[in-house]
């Protein structure tokens, strides 16, 4: 039996109980994995673009939750085609592109949808080429599967919004240098067993989201492509010498400035930079196998994904516009 005091403290609202001592204080639904594959048909010539998108939904009421009234919801379903009727009529660019489109005809179409936020992420098709050298011919209509990285965005506009707010982002972009890599001088106390290292492999599988100040304009294939590009330049740097890591700290840091410095668009990026051991092999327990001139350069080394270090960090440009990362 309810007790005497969680009666008063609730109130009917037609045949549904509603407590006044709880509030709903997030809420939302939506379509999940809506994957839609675009052709572009340019005579024999034939361009795609493939994305997963997941819509969310904010509704100025709550009844749905509170009192099970459904008339306002618009289906997942209707969502789900959604994507697919508006691909059909305006195509996909870029996802940022399409997110802000779904964003506009959600809250255009329903004046009762107060909040929509679009997560988009591209699949990574290149279009097939053949031969070799600066000879290379592109294939019309044949592509191939190339996931050096990933790319998604989120988009996000509540009512009242002047403009949407779009973070890009690359994920699982995982690259090595066996070389122009140390880490030395750092703490040594009685917790410390790892010995200085002068010259190191270096891995890592980057992260990187970035926010930006405007939507108007903004070529966002190009900037999804230069951050990338310098990240990998700062990473690498030139194709003979490369260039010195003193630590993925630094390394990380100098991406991000270079990005900023780069697109005047973005007002702030992320970036995470988890470590990818190689650790050198122990060769001394096999000394009738390996002799030591074979030893005085080492070319094996163990893999060693977990545990990992984990360094990341924040940049943003100093001004008022506020970081949603």
């Amino acid at each position: 039996m309810m007790s005497r005091k969680l009666i008063d403290d609730t109130q009917t609202i037609e045949g549904s109980v509603i407590s006044q001592n709880f509030k709903i204080s997030n809420y939302g639904y939506g379509k999940d994995s809506v994957k839609v594959l675009h052709v572009e048909r340019n005579g024999l010539v034939h361009s795609i673009k493939e994305f997963e998108v997941g819509t969310k939904l904010k509704l100025t009421s709550q009844k749905d939750y509170l009192q099970g009234d459904n008339s306002d919801i618009v289906a997942t379903d209707s969502q789900k085609n959604t994507v697919y009727l508006l691909a059909q009529k305006h195509g996909l660019k870029s996802p940022e592109e399409f997110g802000i489109l779904l964003c506009r005809h959600f809250l255009t179409k329903y004046s009762h949808v107060n909040e929509v936020s679009i997560h988009i992420d591209e699949y990574p098709w290149s279009r097939m080429s053949f031969g070799k050298g600066p000879y290379q011919d592109q294939h019309n209509h044949a592509f191939v599967f190339t996931p050096t990285a990933s790319r998604y965005c989120d988009v996000n506009q509540k009512r009242g919004d002047t403009q949407p707010t779009v973070i890009s982002g690359l994920s699982d972009l995982r690259v090595l240098k066996t070389t122009q890599s140390a880490f030395v001088n750092f703490v040594n106390d009685e917790y410390r067993t790892l010995p200085d290292q002068h010259d190191r492999l270096f891995s890592t599988v980057i992260r990187s989201t970035w926010q930006y100040s405007t939507v108007d304009g903004v070529d966002f294939d190009y900037c999804w492509n230069k951050v990338k590009h310098c990240i990998l330049n700062t990473f690498a740097g030139e194709t003979e010498k490369g260039i010195f890591s003193p630590s993925v700290q630094n390394t990380l840091y100098l991406a991000e400035k270079l990005a900023l410095e780069s697109i005047p668009e973005i007002s702030s990026i992320d970036m995470t930079m988890p470590n990818k051991h190689y650790f050198n092999f122990d060769f001394s327990k096999f000394p009738k196998l390996v002799n030591g001139a074979e030893l005085k350069q080492e070319n094996v080394f163990l893999p060693v994904d977990k545990p990992s270090g984990i360094i990341y960090a924040q940049l943003d440009r100093k001004s008022p516009v506020k970081s949603k990362l």
